[in-house]
């Protein structure tokens, strides 16, 4: 599969995405903000409590991506403003990673 250009999605050898996310908590609404330090900027409206922000980043990129949650996988940063989260094989299409990039 081609991605787009960006410094945030990175294919794996299993044909998987891992998405580099900068999360910014208790924001007025949940949307994507650019890019910051080679990272997609997401601005969660969740705060950073109890794993709410890691279940709202997970629902927002499984529903931006108009695929299923269990397709999402957060595999590093729990506790961290910087997360990694992985999209299986073959969730998404070329034009969905684009909606995503823009």
């Amino acid at each position: 599969m081609t991605l787009p250009p960006t410094t945030y999605l990175r294919p794996e050898k299993t044909g998987a995405v891992i998405v580099d996310i900068h999360v910014i908590p208790n924001a007025s609404r949940t949307q994507a903000d650019g890019e910051h330090d080679g990272a997609l900027r997401v601005r969660l409206h969740a705060p950073p409590v109890d794993g709410k922000a890691n279940l709202a980043l997970t629902a927002w990129l499984a529903d931006t991506l108009g695929i299923a949650k269990r397709e999402v996988e957060l595999i590093r940063g729990q506790t961290s403003k910087r997360k990694q989260l992985r999209v299986s094989a073959a969730a998404c299409t070329k034009a969905q990673w684009l909606a995503l990039a823009n």
